[in-house]
């Protein structure tokens, strides 16, 4: 074998072992972040997930609203991308119990009961106004000592929780999409597979309660979402009985930052529909 074959042989096998270090490292990597992304959301491999969608009030027979059912295509799409399954069905036909499984349960109290519940039970320091009479504190929130007006189109609010039963180490998590209207819960769903990762470092496995608020919907749609803050211990501490509703704010209490960019600009917002709809 002469010295040029020689050379030619051992940059081959050079080229090979790197062309595999780098094929291993990736797997690697890869697998890590899906165990990181399996953990946050409590689906391991072949486990089963439920969503839970809610009726549309403003449709004389039950149906979904459209920006709905793009928040449940996305949740489906994130269910998928852990190697889980899930099973969608309408909030009056659940028929399991807190931390059985993975649970995403999307709309406002008013048209989801399953929803009520579980904000019932979790989030005692937040109301919901679900008066179907129009008037400016239409589904309006109420969060602690602040409350949060909707401006249609321009200013909408959205909660988006990771709660989970107690300190039980096999207990799922239950993540709740409450908007104001269905385009923000479209929105909520964008913003929690956009930034599943930094919410799972910051969080890690353990709850918590975002207030977001979507930017112009009725121009941007679901694409512009600001965070508003971290609610957490206000949405889970009990309101004083007899409290009265404090005045309306248009500069909440928590600092607000950007959070999102999508597509070239800031964050998620969705498009127009009645204001009874989430």
């Amino acid at each position: 074998m002469t010295e040029d074959v020689r050379n030619i042989v051992l940059g081959l096998i050079a080229a090979g072992i790197s062309a595999t270090l780098g094929w291993l490292a990736r797997t690697y990597l890869w697998r890590r972040r899906l165990r990181r992304k399996q953990a946050f959301f409590g689906l391991p491999d072949h486990s089963d997930a439920l969503l839970v969608v809610n009726r549309d009030p403003s449709a004389g027979e039950p149906a979904v609203h459209r920006f709905d059912v793009f928040a449940l295509l996305e949740l489906a799409a994130l269910v998928k991308e852990c190697g889980a399954n899930f099973r969608m069905v309408t909030q009056d036909l659940v028929d399991q119990g807190f931390g059985e499984r993975t649970e995403f349960c999307v709309g406002g109290p008013g048209s989801n009961r399953r929803m009520a519940a579980h904000m019932s039970a979790m989030l005692p320091g937040v109301r919901v106004n679900v008066d179907a009479q129009p008037g400016p504190e239409r589904a309006a929130f109420r969060i602690g000592a602040e409350r949060y007006l909707m401006e249609q189109g321009v200013t909408e609010y959205v909660l988006l929780a990771r709660l989970t039963a107690g300190d039980r180490p096999d207990a799922r998590p239950v993540f709740l999409f409450c908007g104001q209207r269905a385009i923000t819960n479209q929105a909520a769903t964008r913003y929690l597979a956009r930034h599943h990762a930094r919410l799972a470092r910051k969080h890690g496995q353990g709850p918590f309660v975002l207030l977001l608020k979507v930017v112009n919907s009725q121009a941007y749609g679901p694409d512009v979402v600001e965070l508003v803050g971290d609610v957490t211990r206000a949405a889970t501490t009990p309101l004083p009985e007899g409290a009265e509703d404090p005045e309306p704010t248009t500069t909440p209490a928590a600092p607000r930052r950007r959070a999102t960019r999508s597509r070239g600009r800031e964050t998620t917002t969705t498009g127009q529909e009645p204001a009874a709809d989430a």
